[in-house]
C-alpha cells in the first residue's frame, strides 16, 4: 500500500492505508480523529460530514485516495486554538444537541452553508441542511442555531440574544 499524504485540519499527515478505504476510517482509525461519526455507511445521514476543499462531503463513501493533496477539515479543526467557531458557539448557546451523535456532521454542514451563504433565508437553511438526519428531532434548534451563527459571524448578535 502506498503512503498517502493528506492535509487534515491544516497539518500534513501521511497514512499507510489502502487508497480505497473510506476517508472516515482513515480519519478515525488511523489518525485518531473520532469526532467524525459513522452513521449509515452509505452517505445518506450526514453524521460523517467533513469539509474537502471547503465543501461539505460525506466521508463514509469517499475513498481516502481521492483526497490526497486536498484540504480536509474535521470537526476537530473548526476551532481556532481555544476559540470555537461561530457555529459551534451557536450550537452551545442554544443547547442544540440532545444525544449529540449527529451534531458534528450537522455543524460541518452548517459551517459550509454559512461559508457560501453568510445570511441564508429560511429556505436556504432548510435546503442546505437537508440530508443531515437527527434521530432526536432537534431540527428546529438546528435551524435556530444556523440563524444564530450567521448573526455571530456577522458580528450583529448580542450576548444575551436567543
Amino acid at each position: 500500500m502506498p503512503d498517502l499524504s493528506l492535509s487534515v485540519n491544516g497539518r500534513m499527515q501521511t497514512v499507510d492505508v489502502d487508497p480505497e478505504m473510506p476517508l472516515l476510517w482513515a480519519l478515525r482509525d488511523t489518525l485518531g480523529l473520532v469526532g467524525t461519526k459513522f452513521g449509515c455507511g452509505g452517505g445518506f445521514c450526514g453524521a460523517c460530514t467533513v469539509h474537502v476543499d471547503g465543501v461539505a462531503t460525506r466521508s463514509c463513501t469517499l475513498p481516502v485516495g481521492q483526497v490526497a493533496g486536498r484540504a480536509v477539515v474535521t470537526i476537530e479543526g473548526l476551532a481556532t486554538g481555544a476559540t470555537s467557531s461561530a457555529v459551534q458557539r451557536a450550537w452551545t448557546e442554544l443547547d442544540v444537541a440532545q444525544c449529540g451523535y449527529c451534531q458534528a456532521g450537522q455543524i460541518m454542514t452548517a459551517t459550509a452553508l454559512l461559508a457560501r451563504t453568510p445570511n441564508p433565508t429560511e429556505e436556504q437553511i432548510a435546503s442546505g441542511m437537508n440530508g443531515n438526519l437527527c434521530r432526536c428531532g432537534t431540527y428546529m434548534r438546528i435551524r435556530e442555531a444556523v440563524r444564530r451563527a450567521a448573526l455571530l459571524s456577522a458580528g450583529t448578535a448580542s450576548g444575551g440574544e436567543r
